[in-house]
This record gives C-alpha cells, sequence and structure tokens, in this order.
C-alpha cells in the first residue's frame, strides 16, 4: 500500500518532485498546477492551486533549484510560476508552433522541451534564450532524456523511432529506424552503454550506445499494455508504469520482471518520478491519484537477487557514435489532434524576468 495517496481531483499527466525539499507538483488536463507538501505521518497539504494554462497541463518540471516550476501546454506556451507565491513570473505565448508535450532539466541552468510535431527545443536559463531548435522528429515527442558527458539528447517519439540530438555540434546526429509501434518512455542504462525504450505494445526495445539504427534486443514478455513511464533505478534496474495499472521492478540483461511494486487499479500510469531523497516513489495514474510509494520498502525483497544477476553482461561492443544517416520515415501521417498556435518569432527573451 502506498505510504500517502493524494486525491488530484482531475487526471493528471505529469508529476515532479522538488530538488530539496518535502514538495510535489503535479499538472492536470483541466490546466491546473498544483503544489503539494508531503510527510508520511500526515495528509498531504495542498499548497497552490494555479489555472497555468488554457488548455491542459502536460508537463510540468522545478527550475532554478526549486524556486520556480516550468510547465508546458497544447495551449503552446511555456510558463514560469513562483512557487512561494503562485504568481506568473513569465509566459512565452508561442514557445512552440504545436502542442508542448514534454519538459525535462538537462542542467542546472537548461531545459528542454519537445512539441506534438517531432521539435525539439533547449532553454538556456542563463543566457535567457533558446539556444538550440532540433526538428527531430514527424509526430509528437514522447519522451527525452540527457547523456550529460556526451552533450546528446535522446528523445523517443509516436513516429516509431529514437533520435539523438547533439548538443555540442547542434545537429541531429542520427535516429533510429522505424519501429511499427510508438515509443513512449527512455532511459540510458549499464553506464551508458544501453538505451531503453517503451513501447505502445508492451515490448522494452534495448540499443546499444552508438549504434542507434536498430535495437539489439526486445523484451517482449513484460507486458500486454503500452509501457508509459520509465524511472531507472540503477544500472541494473527499471521501473515500469504500464497502461493497465501496474508498477513493475525489471532487471535489464538478464531480462526478467523481478517482481510487481504497485499499483493503480488498471487505470493507465501516466508518470513516474523519485523524491529528492530518493525515499518516496511516485506514480501518477487516470484514477486521479498522486501515489507516494517507500522505495525503501518496495525493493527491499529484490536486492539479493540483483545482486547476484549483476555480473551477466551482454555481449555488444562499445562502440563509437558511428551512425550519421537520419531515414525518413516510410509510415503514414498520424497526427494527434491538437490546437496549433503560431510559428514562434523570436523567443529569445523567455527567463528575461527570472
Amino acid at each position: 500500500m502506498a505510504a500517502v495517496e493524494i486525491d488530484l481531483g482531475k487526471l493528471p499527466f505529469d508529476i515532479d518532485f522538488h530538488p530539496s525539499d518535502h514538495l510535489v507538483a503535479a499538472g492536470l488536463i483541466t490546466g491546473d498546477l498544483l503544489l503539494y507538501r508531503y510527510n508520511a505521518d500526515s495528509p498531504a497539504q495542498k499548497l497552490l492551486e494555479v489555472k497555468a494554462h488554457s488548455e491542459s497541463c502536460r508537463t510540468v518540471r522545478f527550475i532554478h533549484e526549486g524556486r520556480a516550476i516550468v510547465t508546458g501546454s497544447p495551449d503552446c506556451s511555456i510558463l514560469a510560476t513562483d512557487i512561494e507565491t503562485g504568481s506568473e513570473i513569465v509566459r512565452l505565448e508561442n514557445s512552440h508552433g504545436a502542442a508542448v508535450n514534454r519538459i525535462v532539466n538537462l542542467t542546472e541552468s537548461t531545459i528542454a522541451s519537445g512539441d506534438d510535431e517531432g521539435c525539439i527545443k533547449v532553454w538556456d536559463t542563463r543566457q535567457r534564450s533558446c539556444s538550440h531548435s532540433f526538428n527531430a522528429h514527424e509526430e509528437y515527442i514522447s519522451d527525452i532524456t540527457f547523456a550529460a558527458d556526451s552533450m546528446k539528447l535522446l528523445a523517443t517519439s509516436g513516429d516509431g523511432s529514437l533520435s539523438v540530438c547533439n548538443l555540442r555540434s547542434s545537429k541531429i546526429q542520427t535516429r533510429s529506424e522505424f519501429s511499427e509501434e510508438e515509443l513512449l518512455s527512455v532511459v540510458i542504462m549499464k553506464n551508458g552503454r544501453k538505451v531503453i525504450c517503451g513501447t505502445q505494445s508492451g515490448t522494452l526495445l534495448l540499443y546499444s550506445w552508438g549504434f542507434f539504427k536498430d535495437c539489439s534486443d526486445r523484451f517482449v514478455d513484460l507486458s500486454p499494455n503500452s509501457i508509459d513511464a520509465l524511472l531507472k533505478l540503477d544500472e541494473d534496474r527499471v521501473i515500469t508504469g504500464c497502461e493497465n495499472g501496474l508498477i513493475s521492478l525489471v532487471g535489464i540483461l538478464p531480462n526478467k520482471i523481478i517482481q510487481p511494486i504497485g499499483e493503480h487499479s488498471e487505470y493507465p500510469v501516466e508518470r513516474l518520478a523519485f523524491s529528492h531523497d530518493r525515499k518516496y516513489l511516485g506514480s501518477a495514474s487516470h484514477d486521479h491519484l498522486l501515489k507516494l510509494w517507500d522505495l525503501n520498502e518496495l525493493v527491499q525483497d529484490s536486492e539479493d537477487g540483483a545482486k547476484n544477476d549483476s555480473s551477466a553482461e551482454d555481449s555488444d561492443n562499445d562502440g563509437m557514435d558511428v551512425d550519421d544517416n537520419i531515414p525518413k520515415s516510410s509510415k503514414g501521417s498520424k497526427k494527434k489532434n491538437v490546437n496549433k498556435g503560431p510559428d514562434p518569432g523570436s523567443s529569445n527573451n523567455f527567463f528575461s524576468e527570472l
């Protein structure tokens, strides 16, 4: 049973934990941004409820050491909100030319955002500008992760491909061949040697770093439902959130389901996240609940088994980044129904008031 349950009242699309305090934020289908203080010994306390967007609030991230929260929406705006007052710091009305579907933190001063037409932008909060823009995909950006050592963004998309964007060269380095199914989530594991993608069919695709054209392995027995959320626990284990409401601890190479660790009563799991101290695993679902699970209790039973299997490694070579050709999609267009804003003009003044 979850240590803390928060009834959000409406369907949540994203959650994020404060980087140093016991605070958690949620973005709702109504466009509202909620902020709670949580404690295992008492009910969660709602600190803020802000009407952040005219349409749904799809993505939420703390920035500036937790002093502000950025949110993205199908209204094409990115909003920065002060967590103390709930007041609007700055809003970029046309941050993207389509719905903003995902925002992730890259460094202390940079974030990346992805939209429903496959565009990824990197925002430099110190220089107060959009520093990079990549037209990486033909469908919506479902997830983004960052390889800090090589300064590369990896993104998954509804077009069925994985992209690698190089921030040093400001170029799309490579893109995988197109899968027959949408890629929904992505994490980097095995000390940077493996990239794991969750798919619409419930299969995990494993790519070897530097060989992104096609996956090197598939874990097909994980789930009969889509894997909507992935959260890396350590280099050998990942937590999965699926459309059937199950949250599972999964081993990678060897590929195995270690144990189910939570559930949302058959309601799809929209997002997973760790608290700042990794004491809690947060999960948000279509049941309108944000559940905080005691992470130590969840994984304690699996520790011994995982350690016994940690010596099992894959046989792929650790190659350099040899992919350089970007394929064109052979799939038909399956655009999502979104309200499009005009193409953004100059977006270099975002964060100028932060």
